[in-house]
């Protein structure tokens, strides 16, 4: 019993220094990589507004907090784009994210993870019965965390996906 609530303890750094490794390499360009990376955060992104709005019913303002922060994202993401490098070497075009904004990023979900464990634990400890206590979780605000890192693959995704078509249309090479 206590293996299954120290692994997670123990495995939560390590998760978020890999990610913050893996999401600033350099890495090729490739339209279908990047065709199923949009298509996998629209579908996101749908779940997610879905979600909040039926979420809306014990959680006040939970619809709106999300699509406010999904476009923010989406903002950020292009960004985000435009902070990228990109090379072509080889006649192979590849590109590495900004290290500042997956850095802050990365901040953001370990400040999110942070605060949402302590608020949840204060909210579950005062619950007097009155309202709900996942509304005075603070729920609405790691939905809007989440929706901003939605926001931010599809609109970072969607933006290399047009620029290897933009890319492809002008030098008529077929990127894979």
């Amino acid at each position: 019993m206590a293996l299954a609530f120290l692994l997670p303890l123990v495995l939560l750094p390590l998760s978020i220094v890999q990610r913050y490794r893996v999401g600033t390499a350099e890495r090729p360009a490739r339209a279908w990589v990047a065709t199923l990376n949009t298509v996998g955060f629209l579908v996101s992104a749908a779940v997610l507004v879905v979600t909040s709005t039926v979420m809306g019913l014990w959680v006040p303002r939970a619809l709106p907090v999300t699509v406010v922060a999904l476009g923010g994202g989406v903002l950020l993401g292009l960004i985000g784009l435009s902070l990228s490098v990109w090379e072509k070497r080889r006649d192979v075009l590849y590109f590495r994210p900004n290290r500042w904004l997956v850095g802050v990023l990365t901040s953001m979900v370990v400040a999110r993870l942070a605060y949402g464990a302590w608020r949840t634990w204060q909210a579950w400890i005062s619950w007097g019965g009155q309202a709900g206590w996942a509304a005075g979780a603070g729920i609405a605000g790691s939905i809007a965390a989440g929706a901003v890192l939605v926001g931010y693959g599809l609109g970072f995704w969607a933006g290399v996906r047009w620029r290897i078509s933009r890319r492809q249309a002008s030098t008529g090479f077929r990127y894979i």
